[in-house]
This record gives structure tokens, C-alpha cells and sequence, in this order.
């Protein structure tokens, strides 16, 4: 079989299970992690014949897809903010709306980067403390789990980027923080409530960990109740605290933002249009 036919086979499979922009998008992924190919290389030799090893690989990937896996869990590594990450079932699959989160920090700090401290709460894979210190080179960046498998991942793509964050276990709803540490706060919380697991992609619900999904008991916003009220006391003055959030709850995230005593809080839309990032400052 060649790289064309196997290609037109996973477009034909994939399309029946996901629309037909992501099939394609799916099948480049396979194919260029596979046969170590990138875009161009791959067209110019779409007419190679696969190897033995290469059809069967490839074929368990299609028929894994088939069942919804996500194809960053499959192949072990997503893409996020123009950096590699290692992911599992343990973690998040890093998305798009966070890196429009990374991105907004990023512009928001771009005059001043040499003395920044910075904690990312609740952070899976890693991906947006690492985004920062490879952004911000020579500033303190620390990020927290309370899964310790989670936090196995994030050190893995430590590694991998060779960054320097320090990464720690630590509870958020039953630990406090250290006073007047931090000049940036950051945090994508679980959020979603159990009742709206029935809206959710099976994808997402039968493969990523729940622990990061879904918030426990009858309170969606619990940890940003907790992580508010902490970070209020955690940052220095003029420090900033950053939640990617829910499209549903921005006016509720941003009231318990004031009822703590940030100011200058700003909702921001994704690309998308949806509202998906709140700022908030401590004077």
C-alpha cells in the first residue's frame, strides 16, 4: 500500500466519525509523526510504499481513532504554543483557547520580563508554565498539581523543552499559599459540573482524566472561590491572576474576582467568540 492509498483510507474511515476538516487534520498528524515526514515531504512522496511495520502501525491508529481516542493520547505528544509535549490519560490535552491565554500574559508582560515570579495552579502537562519560562527565560516560574501522575508528565516536558520550572504538589482547596510572592497567578481549573456530562464529546469524557475536568460537588466554581481568595493574598501589589474559564460563567467568575478585591478585570474572548479569559489585579 502507498502513502496516498493509506491516506485516502483514513480520510474515508475518520470522516464517518469526525467532520472532514478534522479527518484530514488528523490523518497529516498521523502520518507525519509516523513516517517522520513533514507536509511538503509528504506529498512529494505520496507515492512510496509502506513498510510491513509501518501499514500494521498504521492501522492499529486507525482503528483506535475509530473509537474516539484523541490522536494526541495515541501518538503521546501534542503541540502547544510552538513547543512538544508529552501527554497521557493522566493530563489534558493542551488546546487552542490556552494558548490565547499564554499569549494574553505574554503581551501583557513583554516590558518586563527579568524578575517575574510566576505560579500556575492546577497545570496537567505543563504546557503553560513551560510556554512562560520559554518565553520569559530568567524568570521564577513555579506551577502546582494535586496528581502526582499529572506532575510525573509535567516533568517529563520540563525535560523535553529544557526549561526550568519548578514544579510542586499541593492541594489548592486545603493548602495556602505563600504571602506576597507572586507577580503573575494563573490557573484553567476543573470546571464543568457533573450534570453536564451528558453535553460533552465522548472523546473528552471517555479519555481525559476527570480529576481535571470536572469540579467535586454541587459547585462549579469552587476553585476559583479557592484560588481567588488565595492568590489575593499570594501576589505582590500590581500582580495579575489569570482563570481561563467556562463560556457559561464569566459574569459569576468576575463578581467573586471583585468580592475578593481584584480591580481593572478584564473577560476576553477566544478566537471563537466565546468567552473562555478573566484578568483581574491586586492594587
Amino acid at each position: 500500500m502507498t502513502v496516498a492509498e493509506l491516506q485516502k483510507q483514513f480520510w474515508d474511515k475518520l470522516s464517518k466519525v469526525y467532520d472532514e476538516r478534522e479527518a484530514r487534520a488528523i490523518t497529516r498528524m498521523v502520518l507525519e509523526e509516523i513516517l517522520e515526514l513533514d507536509t511538503h515531504k509528504l506529498s512529494l512522496e505520496r507515492f512510496r510504499i509502506l513498510t510491513s511495520h509501518q501499514h500494521v502501525l498504521l492501522s492499529e491508529i486507525l482503528e483506535r481513532l475509530l473509537t474516539h481516542e484523541p490522536v494526541q493520547y495515541i501518538l503521546g505528544r501534542a503541540d502547544f504554543f510552538g513547543l512538544k509535549f508529552n501527554v497521557n490519560r493522566h493530563v489534558l490535552i493542551p488546546r487552542p483557547e490556552t494558548e490565547e491565554l499564554v499569549d494574553w500574559i505574554v503581551s501583557d508582560f513583554a516590558s518586563r520580563t527579568s524578575d517575574l515570579r510566576i505560579l500556575d495552579i492546577g497545570t496537567g502537562s505543563g504546557c503553560i508554565p513551560i510556554s512562560l519560562a520559554h518565553k520569559f527565560p530568567s524568570a521564577f516560574v513555579e506551577a502546582t498539581d494535586v496528581s502526582e501522575d499529572a506532575l510525573e508528565v509535567a516533568e517529563e516536558n520540563n525535560r523535553l523543552n529544557d526549561t526550568k520550572v519548578k514544579f510542586l504538589k499541593h492541594d489548592i482547596l486545603n493548602e495556602d499559599l505563600l504571602a506576597n510572592t507572586y507577580d503573575i497567578v494563573i490557573s484553567n481549573p476543573p470546571y464543568i459540573s457533573l450534570e453536564e456530562k451528558t453535553f460533552m464529546a465522548e472523546n473528552v469524557l471517555k479519555f481525559e482524566p476527570h480529576l481535571a475536568l470536572f469540579a467535586p460537588g454541587e459547585d462549579s466554581l469552587i476553585f476559583y472561590r479557592r484560588i481567588a481568595e488565595k492568590a489575593f493574598h499570594a501576589l505582590k501589589p500590581f500582580g495579575k491572576l489569570f482563570f481561563e474559564i467556562n463560556e457559561a460563567k464569566g459574569k459569576e467568575v468576575i463578581e467573586l474576582m471583585e468580592g475578593f478585591g481584584f480591580t481593572n478585570i478584564e473577560l476576553r474572548k477566544d478566537l471563537s467568540g466565546k468567552e473562555r479569559m478573566v484578568k483581574g489585579e491586586k492594587l
